[in-house]
């Protein structure tokens, strides 16, 4: 499985930007896919997953309410929606493939096999 994400960039607080997440290599929507990110100095943190039919999403408490993942099957494509932003949602976010079958989208990294390269997202004051 190869995972390209895009979408990141320099937005001022307040705003929105929209990441995308392609899959190939292999069927994916039978699995739950993830978004996480990394701020400098700080370890990779969970954002929300997806589980495998789209039904159950999980969400970290602090993008709950400003953040949207959604899935295009017919693109392979996941999304994260971020509204709202905040200085503290800068990092480098990154998708990824949890390859148990039809999971529902863990909070940990460690399920998840499969990652996207990274994508920049900086929120200016």
């Amino acid at each position: 499985v190869q995972l390209q994400a895009s979408g990141g960039g320099l937005v001022q607080a307040g705003g929105s930007l929209r990441l995308s997440c392609t899959a190939s290599g292999r069927t994916w929507n039978s699995y739950p896919m993830g978004w996480f990110r990394q701020a400098p100095g700080k370890e990779r943190e969970f954002v929300v997953g997806i589980s495998w039919n789209g039904e159950r999403k999980n969400y970290a408490d602090s993008v709950k309410g400003r953040f949207t993942i959604s899935t295009d099957n017919a693109r392979n494509t996941v999304y994260l929606q971020m509204n709202s932003l905040k200085p503290e949602d800068t990092a480098v976010y990154y998708c990824a493939l949890d390859p148990t079958l039809y999971g529902l989208g863990s909070t940990s990294l460690s399920e998840y096999e499969y990652w996207g390269q990274g994508t920049q997202v900086t929120v200016s004051s």
